[in-house]
């Protein structure tokens, strides 16, 4: 028996689970866990299930299964749970979130192959000789950026990367990047954006004496900052904290809501329904 993570998202409608239980029967399968939301707002209807069968071709199992759901015009997956989604890590200048990233990853806690890690500069390429992975060095500047967009396009094809997490990544993605990899791009920031936009966003919340300061893992669009959110968290401080004591509370949140999000979304946990997301924690 061979262990499968299926998701699947429709239009709400009676029948949706009969149909899906009675696929898995007919393919001789077992379900072993199942999650799932009607989102009464949006009339979307999502579930996340993981299931063992016999099927050791998953596209077969998929087909199986799409053929007994199509008349709910379902976007549906189905990958072998032991299959590893592959990874490309983005990052400039600050390591924080790179460097918990790539631990975790080799504590095994991160169930994702990492095949590269590409950067805007080279400051941190010893960083990932260290862990054993290939560094590219492609540097944007404004005449450039269509260059080095195509050139990441390539390495995100030839590598198969199933999706991008920009690890402090300190540029732009453009809006055709943005619609190439859409719901593929996981991005980390402050969350006082908006109100503490520019230089030194935790300085700006110091002199305003904010009392809670956090973090938020998000997919990229193009609306910047704007994309679905997929994890936050956050942390009280006062008035006696300083300005880099802000900073340093802030680099541990943006590290833990990073690696919440990307294992989320390495275990298909997460569940695109336009501007929202559904997550199965």
């Amino acid at each position: 028996m061979q262990r499968h993570i299926l998701t699947l998202r429709c239009p709400d409608q009676p029948g949706i689970v009969h149909a899906l239980a009675a696929g898995v029967a007919e393919a001789e399968g077992n379900i072993l866990e199942s999650a799932q939301f009607s989102d009464p707002s949006t009339g979307i209807f999502t579930i996340r299930v993981s299931l063992e069968s016999p099927a050791a071709d998953t596209g077969k199992l998929r087909d199986e299964l799409a053929l007994r759901l199509a008349r709910f015009d379902p976007v549906l997956t189905v990958r072998p749970e032991e299959q590893r989604r592959r990874v490309l890590l983005m990052v400039s200048k600050f390591d924080h979130c790179l460097v918990d990233l790539l631990y975790r990853w080799d504590l095994g806690e991160l169930p994702v192959d990492i095949p590269l890690i590409v950067s805007n500069h080279p400051d941190l390429e010893p960083v990932a000789k260290r862990y054993g992975i290939p560094f590219v060095h492609l540097p944007v500047t404004r005449d450039t950026k269509p260059e080095a967009e195509a050139e990441l396009l390539r390495l995100v094809a030839d590598h198969q990367v199933d999706f991008v997490v920009l690890a402090r990544y300190m540029q732009v993605l453009s809006d055709e990047l943005c619609r190439r990899l859409s719901g593929r791009v996981i991005n980390i920031h402050h969350s006082f954006l908006p109100g503490f936009k520019g230089a030194k966003p935790y300085h700006q919340a110091h002199d305003r004496g904010v009392k809670l300061i956090g973090a938020t893992a998000h997919f990229v669009t193009a609306d910047l900052d704007e994309g679905p959110i997929i994890e936050q968290d956050v942390v009280r401080v006062g008035h006696r904290h300083t300005a880099p004591e802000l900073v340093a509370i802030g680099r541990d949140v943006e590290r833990i809501v990073l690696a919440r999000a990307v294992r989320l979304h390495a275990e298909d946990r997460v569940v695109l329904t336009g501007s929202r997301t559904v997550v199965f924690a």
